[in-house]
Formats: structure tokens, sequence, C-alpha cells
């Protein structure tokens, strides 16, 4: 993985200097804490790296790079109900770094890791008859250019902690995944993730490797859960600066 990551470094630099990059340049704004915090969207990104390296003579493959997506955005669960298929992935979600405090041993700066984002990919959805909710609340998704494929992020307070961002909002874990049909308004299926052990047992040690993280991320899966009875979904509301993603700390 670090020889590749070297490899690519090379390449741009090369490229860049034999033509320097003169396309104006775009101002992303909120995108960039937005839509370009979702594995889809920078897969999405990185493929046109990739294609435009082939183009000015640099043989690369988007394939070498798939243990580095699958690294930084592992897959959290998946479920198939009715033809309709829903990917749960961990997302990239920036901490804000506390004021300095005072402690016994000097001066402390804690970080905001309260909050974490997820990735849900949608494949196989009607849009005029599917709406997919979390905790009830339904999920703003983005079209992906590909037919009946849609994307959103979920942005959660996942636990609490002494010094945090607004210590007042309570915590939405665990979240309850539900595909509902509007027809018959009742939830099609769905599932539910927890973001610490489901018994409420705390890890003592940290995991020896990949595959023991691995385990205990399926472990807080669980592909029942979802919502029984009839569910009443409205529209999904888009924020303005955010379209992409669903706060629940705002709801």
């Amino acid at each position: 993985m670090s020889l590749v990551q070297q490899l690519l470094l090379r390449a741009l630099v090369a490229k860049f200097w034999d033509k320097p990059y003169t396309t104006r340049l775009t101002r992303w704004g909120t995108e960039l804490h937005d839509r370009f915090l979702l594995g889809s969207f920078i897969k999405m990104d990185f493929d046109d790296v990739i294609d435009d390296l082939n183009e000015a003579g640099y043989a690369f493959d988007a394939d070498w790079f798939a243990p580095h997506f699958e690294f930084r955005f592992p897959m959290v669960g998946a479920v198939h109900t009715a033809g309709i298929e829903m990917t749960v992935r961990s997302a990239l979600e920036p901490w804000h770094v506390m004021g300095e405090e005072g402690s016994p041993g000097g001066t402390v700066r804690y970080v905001d890791s309260t909050v974490e984002r997820l990735e849900v990919k949608v494949l196989g959805l009607n849009g005029n008859r599917h709406v997919v909710t979390v905790n009830g609340v339904p999920l703003p998704l983005q079209p992906t250019g590909r037919a009946s494929e849609h994307v959103a992020a979920v942005r959660f307070r996942a636990w609490s902690q002494p010094s945090a961002l607004h210590p007042t909002i309570g915590v939405d874990a665990p979240l309850t995944f539900d595909i509902v049909d509007t027809w018959s308004g009742r939830s099609m299926g769905g599932c539910r993730y927890h973001v610490a052990h489901p018994g409420g047992r705390n890890y003592s040690t940290f995991p020896v490797n990949a595959y023991e993280a691995e385990s205990r991320r399926r472990a807080r899966f669980f592909m029942t859960g979802h919502t029984p009875g009839r569910m009443l979904v409205g529209e999904a509301v888009r924020s303005l600066e955010f379209p992409f993603t669903l706060d629940l700390r705002r709801r």
C-alpha cells in the first residue's frame, strides 16, 4: 500500500512537471465537508485522477488502490430486501479540537470525538415509492449517476464525553435503518447499528489486527430490528449547506 502511494505521487509530480495544471480551480465550499467525506464520491474523483494519468502515459489501475478505500471506508454491513440492496459504510468525520482546560498534570486540549458519520448506499430504489429512514427521519438520498443507485450520509452523536461541543444534545445511537414502502406505509426491511458493544459491555483491549476489528464491527450490526407497524414518512429535508448529509443532531 505504501509503495503504490509513492508511485502515485511520483507520477503526479512527473505529470505536472511536464504539463503544469492550468485549469481554473473550483471553489467547493461546504461540499468538502459534505460530499467529499463520502467514500463513493471520493472514489469517483479518484477514478478521474487515474484516467487523467493514463491519458498522460502513466499506466495505473484503479484496482491497485482498492485496499486503501476498504481500509479507510470499512464495511459496516449490508441488507437485501425486495430487490433493494442497502450498504452501510464508515465515512470521514472531522473532529474539533476543544479549548485549553486545566488538569492535574497541566493544560490539556480534548478532541470532540462524539460525532460520527456513516455512508448509506442504496441500489434498486424506486424514488417515487421507497424512502430510507434513520431513526424515523428520511435520508436526503442523492443519485450517483448509476440507475436506481443513491447515496447519503448520516451524521450523529455516537456517545457523550465530559468535554464536547453541544453537551446538552443526546446520543442518537443505536441507529435503526428502514426501507419504507410509502404505498403501503410499512417498513419492508432494515437493519440496526450499534456504535459500541450491543450488550453494554466495554472492550478492555484494542483489536490485535484488522480481522478482529472487522469482527467487532460486524458484531455491532444486525440485519434485523427494523421498525414494525405502520410508518408515516414525510419528505426528506435537505440542508442548504450540507445537502448530502442528514445530521440527526438537528432533527
